[in-house]
């Protein structure tokens, strides 16, 4: 097996992150909000993922401003819409998310190009009231431009922590929080934004998976952590899952130092350990029997629950949970005996799409909806 988890950090997140929470306000009064600001900053760039907890009063919607002291420019954003003017930054809620109770929080993120000094902004302000002053928010209504389209959101997205059904990407290949690479086996593999193909709105993500051992395509972003937490992503493609072993989805496991990995193998879904090779369900007849194949020509929606501490990972596919991708910590003949023969307590550090094959297989995909939330999102 080949390793190629951790090329998204190594592409555009390599350096440690930082974070800057502005919570002003004296012990006696409520702020009128909060915010943490999260970099990951490299030599010529950065991202950063931005929380904002509000005050004591619901809005209908949302704006938050800051200044930067430093270089940085922004260049594009994920869940709202963020302008620059200078060292002036504007960021808008989206109608999926432009609600905020009191108390409540709402994330985002940004990317830019900096380079040498680059502080953290401190000088937040929600609705044109600043973050250090404990008068609660005025409800303001931002508008948001012509020129932008959002389609309804994908089920779940009030609460999930990561929510993207890239309506928002402009480019040709994905951008904001995402990042396309594979290490060492990028070869003939492509990624690329569609907009021909979505499940939902206009847009979805295309891989061109190509056969052959490094011909891997994968696009990803960050996510942290032993869980629990639920992902969700809708998946549509194109020739049946082989009896040879391929991957549509990889997160790196800092405790093994390779990749959680799922795709299919015998002609049906399976989950693989790649540090001992072990697989979900056993590739047993009886273990297969356990798993279900992928359709192919139309929209799946691919359901998973990791739970590191555990060491339990679950899945469902249409909503339906699938017995063979199944670990519970209690061993069952032809399912997780194997994947039990040894403590397992993952922890991962990111989420890629896209394909990998180990032989000649191919196949083109396409991804949309994407969600990961500490609850399950549902379909």
């Amino acid at each position: 097996m080949t390793r190629f988890a951790g090329a998204l950090a190594a592409l555009c997140l390599a350096a440690a992150a930082t974070t800057a929470v502005v919570a002003a306000g004296p012990a006696t009064a409520a702020p009128a909000c909060s915010v943490g600001y999260r970099v990951n900053q490299w030599q010529t760039g950065y991202t950063a993922e931005i929380t904002v907890t509000n005050g004591a009063t619901a809005l209908s919607s949302w704006t938050l401003t800051w200044h930067y002291t430093g270089n940085q420019a922004v260049t594009s954003a994920w869940n709202a819409t963020v302008r620059q003017s200078g060292t002036a930054v504007t960021a808008e809620s989206l109608p999926y998310n432009a609600a905020l109770p009191a108390g409540g929080s709402v994330s985002f993120g940004v990317q830019g190009t900096s380079g040498g000094t680059t502080p953290d902004p401190t000088d937040f302000a929600l609705n044109g009231v600043s973050c250090g002053d404990p008068a609660p928010p005025v409800t303001t209504t931002p508008t948001t431009p012509a020129t932008t389209t959002t389609a309804p959101p994908p089920a779940g997205c009030a609460t999930a922590t990561i929510c993207d059904d890239f309506e928002q990407q402009t480019g040709g290949a994905p951008g904001g929080r995402w990042t396309v690479g594979a290490a060492n086996c990028q070869g003939t593999g492509t990624v690329a934004v569609d907009t021909t193909v979505a499940h939902s709105g206009t847009r979805s993500v295309q891989v061109a998976g190509q056969g052959g051992y490094c011909n891997h395509a994968f696009f990803g972003t960050s996510l942290t952590g032993a869980g629990p937490f639920f992902g969700r992503f809708w998946v549509r493609h194109t020739t049946p899952l082989p009896a040879g072993h391929v991957t549509f989805l990889a997160m790196r496991d800092s405790t093994d130092g390779r990749d959680l990995r799922a795709g299919g193998q015998n002609r049906a879904l399976q989950w693989n350990r790649e540090s001992d090779d072990a697989t979900l369900p056993a590739q047993s007849p009886a273990g297969v029997a356990q798993s279900v194949p992928l359709p192919t020509g139309t929209w799946s929606c691919f359901e998973f629950e990791l739970d590191g501490a555990a060491g339990h990972l679950r899945t469902w596919l249409g909503s339906a949970e699938v017995p063979g991708l199944v670990a519970d910590g209690v061993p069952t003949a032809d399912v997780d005996q194997q994947w039990l023969a040894r403590a397992w307590h993952p922890s991962v550090t990111d989420l890629r799409l896209g394909w990998e094959s180990y032989g000649a297989d191919a196949d083109t995909l396409w991804f949309d909806d994407v969600a990961v939330g500490a609850t399950r999102i549902g379909c």
